[in-house]
């Protein structure tokens, strides 16, 4: 059929416009790595936290702060990102934070525990550098976690002996009070490690989404859209330069005219997403998720979705200065709308709301949805909403179709 030779004869020339080339595949691939390198601390996903270095100062061999050291701070949960140093004394310290060959100090007191039966420890002290901020906090949340948990089980243990030591067992001697404080300890020691255990960080789906993978998704999203005025302008430009006119005086349908028009579009934007996807997995290990069928199958709804709204922009549209305008402020703002500069998550309900008439919110949730680990049934309203704007796209464009 013609409509295919018109598409073929698009898709060639395309290829070898080099400044196209430039602009469609190797712009989206620098971005994807500035911005998944630049904001990787903003996202979750597969960022750990840093490195911090935490000097300890013990002013005695105080059996509370020796577990302290050993359980908490060297303990297997934390030892991947904090790393203990001993030091002699809080001046010797001091000076190591200045030298930054620490991130941050902890002073134990001497004798640390010895009010712990009245629910209370002494104070110590935590040494900072101020220009490390995050690891002072992960050091801080760590101490005052620890703290809080061995106060609670004193003042409870203090509270249930004592009312023990008031009951009438304990008042007739028919109750060992040794025996019960051992009982009643372990009991805590028990309860405390169930108190540890219910909450967890799990997230929305079986796989949390790196930095690097939201805009790897969030760039394809962006520069497919760009799609829509290069299909638009090569059909504007035919028809100045008369190229529709000929090409209407052979036996050549308009719908045939359009179609292929459309298809030139759509195998671009589909070549276009195919050698994304495969570079960025194999240059900067972005995992587009388990099940490639559905990543494809997204891909190809969009790149119909964005060939038919270019045959929409071409019928409503007269010059290719206009074209220019939609693709340099049209597009753009679709692309903040829809997600693909920053996550819609940061954005006010209103806007979150509104970002649902652009079709690159519907693509970009759907890649994250896939890389995070998702089912078809999830994928079947962004599949639909693209293949109808499509088609009505596509519908409305080949009704209103005119040489002239």
């Amino acid at each position: 059929m013609k409509c295919f030779t018109i598409a073929w004869k698009d898709l060639n020339l395309r290829l070898k416009d080099r400044k196209g080339f430039l602009m469609m595949i190797l712009m989206p691939l620098i971005l994807t790595a500035i911005l998944g390198a630049a904001l990787s601390g903003v996202m979750g996903g597969d960022e750990k936290l840093p490195i911090t270095t935490v000097g300890v100062v013990l002013q005695d061999r105080d059996e509370l702060a020796k577990t302290f050291v050993e359980e908490v701070l060297k303990s297997k949960d934390v030892n991947e990102f904090i790393k203990v140093r001993s030091v002699s004394s809080e001046e010797k310290a001091r000076q190591l934070l200045k030298e930054e060959k620490m991130d941050a100090a902890i002073v134990i007191p001497a004798k640390w525990n010895e009010h712990l039966k009245d629910g209370r420890l002494k104070e110590l002290t935590l040494l900072t550098d101020p220009g490390k901020s995050l690891q002072a906090s992960i050091v801080e949340s760590i101490t005052t976690s620890f703290i809080d948990k061995v106060v609670t089980l004193a003042v409870s243990s203090k509270v249930v002996m004592e009312q023990l030591a008031a009951s009438t067992p304990a008042m007739t001697g028919k109750l060992d009070m040794g025996q019960a404080a051992t009982e009643i300890a372990g009991k805590l020691q028990v309860q405390k490690k169930t108190w540890e255990s219910t909450v967890s960080e799990t997230p929305i789906g079986k796989r949390s989404v790196s930095s690097s993978q939201y805009y790897a998704a969030a760039m394809a999203a962006m520069f497919l859209l760009y799609n829509i005025t290069i299909g638009a302008k090569s059909l504007l430009n035919e028809r100045e330069t008369e190229t529709l006119a000929r090409l209407m005086s052979t036996p050549t349908s308009r719908m045939q005219i359009v179609f292929g028009k459309f298809l030139g579009t759509f195998y671009f934007a589909v070549v276009q997403f195919t050698v994304f996807t495969i570079t960025t997995h194999f240059a900067f290990h972005i995992d587009w998720g388990k099940n490639i069928v559905q990543t494809a199958t997204v891909g190809l709804v969009y790149s119909f979705a964005v060939a038919g709204l270019s045959m929409l922009i071409a019928v409503l549209i007269k010059q290719e200065k206009t074209a220019d305008l939609i693709s340099g402020i049209g597009i753009q703002i679709s692309a903040v709308l829809g997600g693909s500069m920053l996550p819609l998550s940061v954005f006010p309900n209103i806007m979150q709301k509104m970002a649902n008439i652009t079709p690159n919110k519907w693509v970009l949730t759907s890649f994250i949805d896939i890389m995070s680990g998702t089912t078809w049934n999830a994928l079947v309203l962004p599949i639909t909403v693209l293949l109808m704007i499509g088609v009505i796209s596509l519908s409305i464009g080949s009704a209103k179709f005119k040489l002239q």
